[in-house]
């Protein structure tokens, strides 16, 4: 098992927005005994600003360098639970470093996407006829998302908590 050897993320949590990576990455992590770590989260933090600005000031590839830069020094310094931007999985080179690790992809449906985000504001991708564009995404996504997961968890109707246990024994982690 990784994580607790020092050897990469006990487990990567990886979907589309909204689907509950940090809410539920947090929860494994402390379930686990480990840390948890958002790479959109490095990526504010090293860039001093949000990623919405990030897109609409340097573009969609500046920013998805930025992205697979900061997944890169997650996966070799981080053994908690890591959780990756939703479009992190489109850089080949991102799916690449995600090789042998035990990912989860967490689904959900654009009714979920709905309720829980509202597709608006702070979402880039997102700013016209969200419902669509969403469905495009995910279309564009999906295969990558199984690609790279070990297991797949559906989030539509959970609560964040039954998730992260479906996760957990999905990857046949145990509680710390």
């Amino acid at each position: 098992m990784t994580g607790a050897t020092g050897t990469g993320p006990v487990v990567v949590l990886v979907g589309p927005m909204g689907s509950g990576k940090s809410t539920v990455g947090e929860i494994i992590a402390r379930q686990l005994g480990v840390s948890y770590r958002d790479t959109d989260a490095d990526i504010v933090a090293a860039q001093g600003r949000e990623i919405s600005d990030i897109f609409v000031d340097e573009g969609e590839p500046y920013f998805r360098e930025l992205e697979r830069e900061a997944v890169a020094a997650a996966v070799a310094g981080h053994d908690g639970v890591l959780a990756l931007g939703g479009g992190a999985v489109l850089d080949e080179k991102t799916r690449g470093l995600l090789t042998g690790l035990p990912v989860a992809y967490l689904s959900m449906d654009v009714e979920e996407a709905v309720k829980r985000v509202g597709l608006g504001a702070a979402r880039p991708l997102l700013a016209v006829n969200p419902r669509r564009q969403w469905r495009e995404l995910m279309e564009a996504r999906r295969p990558l998302y199984t690609e790279v997961a070990r297991v797949v968890v559906a989030t539509d109707a959970r609560t964040p908590e039954e998730v992260a246990q479906a996760v957990l024994d999905a990857l046949e982690l145990k509680n710390a």
